[in-house]
């Protein structure tokens, strides 16, 4: 993200920080409060936000700086508009949520929740010979049937796609939904209970055991 920034100010040209899935969910400022941990001084031009600002409602926004803003209308000469723009409903979903997650310690939990889970997901896959390689930041999370996690598209590809869809059906069966495609993103709220956790995990290491004896077979 460095090498974007500085590559975005030598060419003039803008950077966008896509924030539709990050937004609110890893941090209350984003991925890009993160990358500014590392970072010194890193800010994006524009940040773009899906509907997690209106707390799941249909909603979307984006906002950057001063001299990029100044050039839509009414102040510059570029046009913007929505269907949704500033939807009463949605905004009020969306200022309930911010308040939620404004509390102090609401991120450490999350953070603690998300890492419960995938920890006790490789405890599982291990425990059943099974390669796992998991990841995650504040309320995401995500994984491959690797022994490593993927860097590029080719090693996404080495992943086992069957073995994935048996484990999504495993899991669907005994009542816990993960994201249906094996490249999604999964996401742990606040309203997840450390039983639930417990019991997607229990659940996670009976799929693991049945897909191990039917790699043995």
């Amino acid at each position: 993200m460095a090498r974007c920034r500085e590559l975005c100010s030598q060419s003039g040209a803008l950077l966008i920080l896509d924030e539709v899935m990050t937004g609110f969910r890893v941090a209350l400022g984003g991925a890009q409060a993160l990358y500014a941990q590392q970072i010194p001084g890193f800010a994006p031009d524009l940040t773009v936000l899906g509907k997690v600002i209106g707390g799941g409602m249909p909603l979307a926004a984006f906002g950057g700086k001063r001299a990029v803003m100044e050039q839509l209308a009414p102040l510059g000469s570029v046009y913007q508009a929505g269907t949704l723009s500033g939807n009463p409903l949605a905004t009020a979903c969306g200022l309930a949520t911010l308040q939620q997650v404004k509390q102090a310690g609401f991120y450490e939990a999350l953070s603690a929740s998300t890492q419960s889970l995938v920890q006790g997901l490789q405890q599982a896959a291990s425990a059943a010979g099974l390669p796992f390689a998991s990841d995650s930041q504040g309320g995401m999370f995500g994984f491959f049937l690797l022994p490593q996690l993927a860097q590029n598209y080719q090693q996404v590809m080495q992943t086992n796609s069957a073995q994935f869809n048996q484990l999504f059906h495993g899991l669907l069966e005994r009542g816990v939904y993960i994201a249906p495609a094996l490249y999604e993103a999964g996401f742990v709220s606040s309203a997840h209970t450390p039983q639930d956790i417990e019991a997607s995990v229990a659940a996670a290491a009976q799929v693991f055991a049945q897909l191990a004896k039917s790699e043995q077979k």
